[in-house]
């Protein structure tokens, strides 16, 4: 059972373009980052292989090549934003490995974007030509009702991205399953800007929380870092990890501010079991 981060950055991705900033000319390689996504693999109670990734960035293919992503059982949206989505084309080698379809998750507003962006996807009958494209099956869901893929389960949590409700994942063995995880369960929230109370009661008795830190000013969609502190501190997870920073964020600097070794900063290439 294992839980990669394969990106930990913000929208434009560290370093950032055209930016000499300390973090973009930064040689800690914990200062690269990715657009935000996570890839949980586990095996099955048959001895199959598993993997599930949470959204789909711009950088799929290369976060797939370098941590040896062979497969995908499924993709889980959060929400509709280009860096989480835009990376959905990329899916389509999977399907040529494993000669099958792939389930793709997303509440309505967040698949009614998908298959507007990607109409020769979810509309190939329509192409001019025929060729090489994703073969995908989605499938609706909703917050507070739970999703169990292969002795996993998936809970969507409802949170909030300025004004766009949006979702993220509780993440722990289905009723009945052999799993085990020292990280789990899990909560996994990425751009969020508040957490509404109803959702509160997904967040208890957590591992792990992994959650939203864009910088130390204000946004109006996302968590500043010390409003990122007091809702890890609100929610007591034995351990949380920060991602979506900024360029603003110097991972070094801003990781010894932690009040405590239960939260940290996460980096690409993070993995979590084994």
């Amino acid at each position: 059972m294992r839980f990669t981060f394969l990106g930990t950055g913000t929208s434009a991705g560290i370093p950032a373009i055209a930016c000499d900033c300390d973090t973009c000319t930064s040689d800690d390689p914990r200062d690269k980052r990715l657009r935000t996504g996570a890839a949980v693999r586990w095996t099955d109670a048959n001895g199959q292989d598993r993997t599930v990734l949470i959204d789909a960035t711009p950088d799929l293919r290369q976060q797939a090549l370098t941590h040896d992503l062979t497969r995908c059982d499924a993709v889980l949206f959060t929400h509709n934003h280009v860096d989480h989505v835009f990376g959905l084309d990329e899916v389509r080698r999977f399907n040529m490995v494993m000669q099958a379809p792939i389930n793709v998750y997303a509440e309505d507003h967040t698949m009614d974007s998908l298959k507007r962006v990607f109409q020769h996807v979810f509309e190939s009958h329509n192409n001019v030509n025929q060729s090489f494209v994703a073969t995908l099956i989605p499938r609706a869901i909703e917050p507070e009702i739970p999703l169990d893929l292969h002795g996993l389960r998936f809970t969507p949590i409802r949170l909030l991205h300025g004004r766009l409700p949006i979702l993220g994942f509780r993440i722990e063995p289905s009723p009945g399953s052999r799993i085990k995880s020292d990280f789990l369960p899990m909560a996994y929230c990425t751009d969020t800007s508040k957490i509404p109370p109803e959702t509160y009661p997904s967040l208890t008795d957590l591992r792990t929380l992994v959650l939203d830190c864009l910088r130390h000013r204000h946004h109006p969609t996302h968590l500043t870092v010390d409003q990122a502190i007091a809702t890890a501190g609100d929610i007591a997870a034995d351990k949380t990890w920060f991602v979506h920073m900024a360029h603003e964020v110097r991972h070094a600097e801003v990781d010894a501010m932690m009040p405590s070794e239960a939260m940290r900063l996460a980096w690409d290439g993070l993995t979590l079991g084994g």
